[in-house]
């Protein structure tokens, strides 16, 4: 059985991998198209600090077209809220 630790280092490796989204070869994929990742726009809009993701662990539970076979972080989709201009 894991330790209490374990648990925390583990749940940290999986919430640095969703932040990577789909890892650095797609952020580079987006940047030569000129265009910024969702969470790099959503730095932009929110002010500093103040942004709360939810739901960072969903998990798809799709089966259609070979889905089950893929790792998508976080499902794609960014969903929270924070503050805006104070």
């Amino acid at each position: 059985m894991a330790t209490v630790q374990e648990k925390i280092d583990l749940m940290h490796a999986k919430k640095e991998h969703i932040m990577q989204g789909g890892g650095e070869a797609r952020i580079e994929k987006q940047h030569a198209k000129g265009k910024q990742t969702a969470r790099e726009r959503i730095a932009k809009l929110f002010d500093e600090g103040t942004f709360v993701e939810l739901d960072m662990f969903m998990k798809h539970r799709c089966t259609n077209f070979g889905q089950e076979k893929k790792d998508l972080p976080g499902e794609g989709v960014v969903t929270g809220y924070g503050t805006v201009d104070g």
